[in-house]
């Protein structure tokens, strides 16, 4: 895992045209290259220069690749990956024959598919009645007991089937017992007349009539699931036997996606084919031996360090770990890291995690937190085709680390499942909400606890203030380093406030330190802090900046100096102060776990337990959404804000583990 962002270097390349497509099919290999539009040369060099429409378009291919994905998927088929793509098989699409294959296939499903469907609409339907018949709901049923007296009463039976319907005979009878839903009998009531129904005048019958049509249900109701099962086996054979041919298509239509996007960062000559691209550094040299040996050493490379362009306009690419996912996702949520600065990936882990098992600390909760990710994580594994449902695939991997981080502090703080089985390794979180904790406690109060989270948040935003000083310092910002409000001369009136506020508290909130230093001290910080807007303003103009007089200039500068002790002064209180709703949801959860213990004891035998149970599901459920939450928030609002820019631009190479995207 890098630190920092990866290094980039910018590769301008001009190749013979006959070499390109080896040239393409050696770039897509190695799928390292974020292409970028040649837009930058002189004006009359661009005149030089020309862009070709691809002869196929890039929009019909993907159609035709949703096309081969949706049959697939009609077969329950799971849709390729990278891992079938192979540019030496890069061929021109045979879009005609491809169509003609795609289109039989789509024939032979046709009929089965309105099999499934009229099979899907005689189980819903049975399911309905079945369900109405059992909660008591006659008034959405019609049943009718009668006679058919015109045409086959097989024919009908058909007929009421394809509502959903059923029509039974009675043994040793003529009569016919007629059962669908209340809402089709616009329907059903010309369909009878038709077949000339007679209804019977035997209410006795009809009173039988309901005991005789639930076995008849049950029944009807297992043979069209086996129907819908058979129909559904068909369809997955019939895909199945034509699945080396879809793959096949599908890995076609692809690479020449890929290709053709590549293809479309091109420039051509009259005789050779120009294009750039960022890459790693570290990977700079064999995407140079690459090219040089695709095209047959005929080729024209050059490279630019990322530090000879303005920094906005350098892609960032971010390596962390695979384990470290879930936070970078977070990561990714919020923005992306601006270039040459601190990868915050691993920082993130480290105080969501933190902040996580501070409000959420239960050996047995946390344990239960791990088991749903573990189990979640394999059943998608094992059903790749499963839909995202409430848990999704991202949260399964960050309930692991959750569940991990509830269970070491619940050791900590020595709760499982809200019970002491074992003594605390640091201290008994509850018994000091309960207010009964001993006297060779650590901690003896909820102040404490207050203290401690304050303490962590004074760590965290001193961590983000160090991390925003070594981007500044990479950046060569020394005026933001030394003088900003998140600079050096803000990170020392931060540490003057914290001296004094815990001088303060000491004091039984009675008094602040009286030392002589502190006075002059933020009065030179802050003279420091005024004479920055003139600084700033010096370089500025220097460089080639707006020139503005000196009384606009002293305006502004004074404007921005109120606005930053403002922020100095009730920012980094209100962010520190900020982390005690760790403490405060910390206090929550063994409340409500003490809440529910006693509530526990006051049931005897199943009672209790069941209760002790329940209560352990709504803390777990409850408390665990708010805490996750809650971190997300500090990290976003507290952590991020004091280092993290959010001005860099994604990384994205063309390959082929590129995911597919629209036409760009």
């Amino acid at each position: 895992m890098n630190l920092f962002t990866r290094p980039m270097k910018l590769l301008t390349a001009v190749v013979l045209e006959q070499t390109s497509d080896a040239v393409v099919k050696s770039l897509l290999a190695l799928g390292v290259m974020d292409f970028v539009h040649i837009n930058k040369l002189d004006s009359r060099q661009m005149e030089k220069l020309s862009f070709r429409q691809s002869s196929i378009s890039r929009s019909a291919l993907q159609d035709m690749r949703h096309r081969v994905e949706a049959l697939l998927r009609q077969g329950h088929v799971a849709v390729p990956t990278s891992d079938v793509l192979n540019v030496q098989n890069l061929e021109k699409p045979q879009l005609e024959a491809f169509s003609k294959t795609l289109d039989d296939l789509t024939a032979n499903l046709l009929s089965l598919k309105e099999k499934q469907k009229e099979s899907n609409q005689m189980v819903m339907g049975l399911e309905e009645m079945q369900r109405y018949i059992k909660e008591d709901k006659g008034e959405y049923l019609d049943l009718r007991v009668g006679q058919v007296t015109k045409g086959r009463s097989e024919d009908l039976k058909d007929k009421i089937a394809a509502f959903g319907g059923l029509l039974l005979s009675i043994e040793n009878t003529d009569l016919w017992i007629s059962l669908t839903l209340r809402r089709d009998v616009g329907q059903v009531d010309p369909l009878l007349e038709k077949f000339g129904w007679m209804e019977s005048s035997d209410v006795q019958l009809q009173q039988q009539a309901v005991s005789m049509i639930k076995e008849q249900l049950e029944k009807e109701h297992q043979e069209a699931l086996a129907d819908r099962e058979k129909i559904e086996k068909e369809v997955d054979a019939m895909v199945a036997n034509q699945q080396t041919q879809l793959f096949a298509i599908w890995a076609n239509l692809r690479l020449n996606e890929l290709s053709d996007q590549i293809r479309s960062y091109f420039a051509y000559t009259r005789n050779t084919t120009l294009f750039s691209g960022w890459v790693p550094a570290d990977q700079a040299e064999m995407v140079e031996q690459a090219i040089i040996e695709a095209s047959d050493g005929q080729c024209v490379i050059e490279w630019t360090e990322a530090r000879q362009v303005p920094r906005r306009e350098v892609p960032v690419a971010v390596s962390s770990p695979k384990m470290l996912a879930p936070f970078q996702r977070m990561v990714n949520n919020y923005s992306i890291p601006e270039y040459g600065t601190v990868n915050p990936t691993i920082f993130v882990m480290v105080a969501y995690l933190c902040m996580f098992g501070l409000m959420f600390a239960d050996v047995g909760q946390g344990f239960v937190l791990m088991l749903v990710g573990l189990l979640g994580k394999y059943g998608y594994k094992k059903n790749p085709l499963k839909k995202d449902g409430m848990i999704s695939r991202n949260l399964t991997d960050l309930l692991i680390y959750l569940g991990l981080s509830a269970m070491i502090f619940g050791a900590l703080f020595g709760s499982y499942f809200g019970l002491g089985l074992l003594p605390a390794l640091w201290f008994n979180y509850e018994a000091v909400v309960a207010g009964h904790a001993g006297e060779g406690s650590l901690i003896t109060d909820v102040y404490g606890i207050l203290g401690l989270t304050v303490k962590f948040g004074i760590i965290v935003i001193y961590t983000g203030l160090v991390l925003n000083w070594i981007n500044l310092f990479r950046k060569k910002a020394y005026l933001q380093l030394t003088l900003d409000k998140n600079g050096l001369l803000g990170g020392i009136l931060f540490g003057i406030g914290i001296y004094m506020g815990f001088a303060f508290v000491e004091s039984g909130y009675k008094s602040f330190p009286s030392d002589p230093w502190i006075v002059p001290a933020i009065t030179i910080l802050l003279v420091l802090l005024f004479l920055r807007g003139f600084l700033a303003y010096y370089i500025s103009a220097k460089q080639g900046g707006e020139h503005q007089d000196l009384g606009a200039v002293t305006m502004d500068v004074v404007m921005e100096w109120f606005v930053d002790i403002l922020e100095i002064f009730t920012g980094y209180l209100s962010n520190t102060l900020s982390f005690m709703r760790v403490a405060g949801l910390g206090i929550a959860h063994a409340a409500l776990m003490q809440s529910f213990k006693e509530l526990s004891s006051l049931a005897d035998g199943f009672g209790g337990v069941m209760i002790f149970i329940l209560g352990n599901i709504l803390v777990i459920v409850l408390e665990g959404l708010s805490s996750g939450i809650q971190s997300l928030r500090l990290n976003y609002y507290e952590f991020f804000s004091r280092y993290f820019t959010g001005k860099g631009v994604a990384y994205q190479p063309l390959g082929l583990k590129s995911a597919p995207s629209e036409q760009r």
